[in-house]
């Protein structure tokens, strides 16, 4: 198992990077959120890895976080959430943000997010619930709890989240 990468960031392509190791060039497919926060070719980079093998293929994802790749698997044990789909999530969304959003079962944000569809969205809420740890931002008040459920109840009526 390839756990971890350092060397030379050789190329950059969304969503995909080339690092070089001794010589060696990976391809490793990385999401949105950190394939922005990398450094630029040229310079040294770290990145902590997932591999996956399957019949047709082997696949190397690449995250700058500890957060990230945690989530990553996470969502992977989901049904009918694959790598793929996985690596979508967290380039639409931090895992702040994908925290929160199961902290408080808004299904419209991860339905936003390309190939998630209503009945994906609500299955990754439910398997989710409680195993993204302490990232889930609780309403601190009664008042922003009732402000999350007005905007709930609007989206759901048609209305846009701004």
């Amino acid at each position: 198992m390839i756990g971890r990468l350092t060397g030379m960031l050789a190329a950059k392509a969304p969503p995909q990077v080339l690092v070089d190791v001794g010589g060696v060039g990976y391809e490793v497919d990385v999401p949105m959120s950190s394939y922005y926060n990398l450094p630029a070719a040229g310079e040294r980079v770290t990145l902590l890895t997932h591999f996956v093998v399957r019949e047709d293929a082997q696949v190397l994802f690449g995250f700058l976080t500890h957060e990230e790749r945690a989530t990553f698997r996470l969502l992977i044990k989901i049904s009918g959430v694959g790598p793929r789909t996985a690596l979508a999530i967290l380039s639409g969304m931090s895992v702040d943000e994908l925290a929160r959003a199961v902290g408080l079962q808004e299904s419209g944000r991860l339905i936003k997010v390309p190939g998630i569809g209503k009945k994906t969205a609500e299955r990754l809420l439910l398997e989710l619930k409680g195993k993204l740890g302490d990232a889930v931002a609780q309403p601190a008040s009664v008042a922003t709890s009732a402000q999350g459920d007005i905007l709930q109840a609007l989206v759901a009526l048609g209305y846009s989240e701004r």
